[in-house]
């Protein structure tokens, strides 16, 4: 039995691994009248990789903020100190976009806050400062990105910066399930990037709230294990969740969603479309 379970385990991850998506048939189907607003979407079985719904899942786009789930896989498996304090520098402002920030220039967090803020709230200056941080610097960090993008077969997958302002983070449907499903072997991502509300204390003991980008997480009917909001102009709306849906582990990855609720509204379209679609009981 054991010999059975590993080596489904292995033929999933080849399958990922490779991008070969087997559609459930009977999804399929019944896929016909699913209206998603998403232009590019991907939701696949996560235990075994089928791809229940697929959408324009090559098409290579921005992907705004859901870089940041790269940036914490990156910023973990260098082991840092996560109780280090860092200091917020002119050199983590956004140039790019110009976006506002309430951590000023000065402010000092922890490494472990600054994490929490990038992944929960999707603050760019903590995942600036992140990467800026990192042994050798911005540079070696947006190196590392890139390895680990490699290493986890996302062959179409580009980062340039670690807060995804730049619409040269780029990536596909295809390669995003593999990044989720990467990122949720690490605890502290399935924590911080599922927990609604974050107050964070600054070394001079002011003290700032924070609150989840993605609504979802508070509403009781949702089971997520991880999840990842992102938006830039060029990238549109994104969101990438894996979450349990009718005793069902699945990964939903959906990209340039125009309008604030659409991605949402996609989101819970395909909840209540499995949920009606399955033999199992939604979880509970």
């Amino acid at each position: 039995m054991a010999a059975q379970t590993e080596g489904s385990v292995a033929d999933r991850e080849t399958r990922i691994a490779s991008g070969d998506r087997i559609m459930d048939a009977a999804f399929a189907e019944r896929a016909k009248n699913l209206n998603l607003k998403s232009a590019s979407v991907l939701v696949v079985h996560q235990e075994d990789g089928r791809a229940l719904y697929a959408k324009n899942t090559g098409a290579v786009v921005p992907i705004a903020s859901i870089t940041k789930l790269m940036t914490a896989m990156v910023t973990l498996d260098a082991r840092p100190v996560l109780d280090e304090h860092i200091r917020i520098s002119e050199a983590d402002i956004d140039d790019i976009k110009g976006t506002r920030s309430r951590l000023k220039v000065g402010s000092e967090l922890k490494r472990s806050d600054l994490l929490h803020l990038a992944l929960m709230s999707s603050e760019n200056r903590a995942a600036a400062a992140l990467s800026r941080a990192y042994p050798g610097g911005t540079a070696a960090f947006v190196a590392a990105m890139n390895q680990k993008a490699i290493e986890l077969g996302m062959w179409r997958t580009r980062f340039v910066d670690s807060t995804g302002l730049s619409s040269d983070n780029v990536s596909t449907a295809q390669d995003l399930v593999k990044m989720v499903i990467a990122a949720y072997r690490y605890p502290l991502v399935r924590e911080y990037t599922t927990d609604t509300n974050r107050t964070v204390r600054l070394a001079n003991g002011r003290a700032l709230q924070y609150r989840n980008s993605n609504g979802l997480v508070q509403n009781p009917s949702w089971h997520i294990g991880l999840s990842k909001t992102g938006y830039i102009s060029e990238a549109g709306r994104c969101l990438v969740m894996q979450a349990e849906i009718a005793s069902t582990s699945v990964v939903i990855v959906l990209l340039d969603s125009w309008g604030k609720l659409t991605r949402m509204g996609d989101a819970n379209r395909i909840k209540k479309w499995i949920e009606s679609h399955s033999t199992r009981q939604p979880a509970g």
